[in-house]
């Protein structure tokens, strides 16, 4: 459960943004840590203080409905999230964490990449992703099948194979202006 909240706001969002809405959410509604720990140091919510934010913090923190409403889903069957953590990565894993709605074959491939160290979960979906493997091995981009028919060779380490590509300082060729994130929350 502690892994999937931030995986869940990193949806369809900008890497800036889903930092944000986390380090508001956790500064607002988390635990001070305990013991010695630097001042302001906060432990993220537990499940039952997810569910007591109101819509209008989570839209405060730039979190939508279709974020929000994941993290409250999964709050319900918490206890049996963390019981995932016996399975082995793989398909199994994926099934189990799918079955919550609004958790899809990216947000388990991130989840089982953060929790289980799973070294062949492709994050499928990723909206860079696919074009900057397709890069880094052929020099042109390539979309989420090509990717994974690329990595076929690496079945088994393919996430190893993509974390070693993004430290190999390829850079995939960029087009167009940034996005800018736009923040709705005043207007």
């Amino acid at each position: 459960f502690d892994t999937l909240v931030p995986v869940v706001l990193e949806q369809k969002v900008t890497t800036i943004e889903a930092r944000y809405s986390w380090k508001y959410l956790v500064a607002k509604y988390g635990s001070p840590a305990p013991g010695p720990a630097p001042a302001g140091m906060m432990l993220a919510p537990s499940p039952a203080q997810w569910r007591r934010i109101p819509s209008w913090d989570w839209h405060r923190a730039g979190v939508d409905p279709k974020r929000s409403a994941p993290i409250l889903r999964a709050c319900a069957v918490a206890a049996g999230l963390d019981r995932l953590a016996a399975l082995p990565p793989g398909a199994g894993l994926a099934a189990r964490l799918c079955s919550v709605p609004g958790i899809g074959p990216w947000s388990a491939a991130e989840i089982a990449q953060r929790t289980h160290g799973d070294p062949d979960s492709v994050s499928v979906g990723d909206f860079h992703l696919a074009a900057f493997v397709g890069y880094a091995l052929t020099g042109r981009r390539t979309d989420d099948a090509g990717m994974l028919g690329l990595l076929e060779p690496w079945r088994g380490h393919r996430q190893r194979v993509v974390r070693m590509l993004g430290l190999s300082g390829v850079r995939k060729q960029a087009f167009g202006p940034r996005l800018a994130p736009q923040d709705h929350r005043f207007h």
